[in-house]
């Protein structure tokens, strides 16, 4: 009896996941725009309206938060670490755990959110959240007011630093985002200046 709600769970999570590898490979076969929700219940043997149920829109099928992961990864982050450690280290937990398909799948997402306008819209709001719940975490952590001037500065340039990783990411896939987000955030965490020349 105790193993049911894990097992329909676990049922749960791999038809969430299915819809959504079906509706990546279909977005880039013919694009954001020319596919529908019905293609993609189609292509995961399922009914539109179970789309809708772990889908609530269709650009919900791109824009999915990783950030919950940040978050717990982040909460498990030894408390002696600042601010800038603790991330990375947060960082690193929630790459090493992804797959490489996983990753692939994400860059994918990252692609088509730079390519389709209402996906970029959607982005941004998305990275709204992230830097809010991000500067409320760290506080938690610090003892201090999210408002703090400090703090905001902290996260903003953790976040800054994130996301020109990001454009670079999707500009060139062969870039090994992790080691370099690893490198960039230990030369934040250093407070080093930009080396001239």
């Amino acid at each position: 009896m105790s193993d049911r709600p894990g097992l329909r769970e676990r049922k749960k999570a791999k038809t969430r996941a299915l819809i959504q590898k079906e509706a990546l490979r279909l977005f880039h076969e013919q694009g954001y725009a020319a596919t529908t929700v019905e293609q993609i219940a189609d292509a995961a043997e399922v009914a539109p309206s179970t789309v809708f149920r772990y889908f609530a829109t269709k650009e919900d099928l791109v824009m999915v938060d990783q950030f919950p992961p940040l978050m717990e990864a982040l909460d498990a982050v030894p408390p002696g670490a600042g601010p800038v450690a603790a991330v990375r280290m947060a960082m690193a937990a929630v790459i090493e755990a992804q797959t490489p398909q996983e990753r692939a799948d994400s860059l994918e997402r990252e692609r088509l959110m730079f390519s389709v306008p209402e996906l970029w819209a959607s982005s941004m709001e998305n990275v709204t959240g992230v830097i809010n719940a991000l500067r409320e975490r760290l506080a938690a952590r610090e003892g201090r007011d999210p408002d703090d001037p400090e703090l905001r500065n902290v996260t903003g340039a953790i976040i800054g630093v994130m996301l020109a990783l990001w454009f670079e990411w999707v500009k060139d896939p062969e870039t090994d985002a992790p080691a370099q987000l690893d490198r960039a955030l230990r030369h934040l965490e250093a407070g080093l200046p930009l080396p001239r020349g």
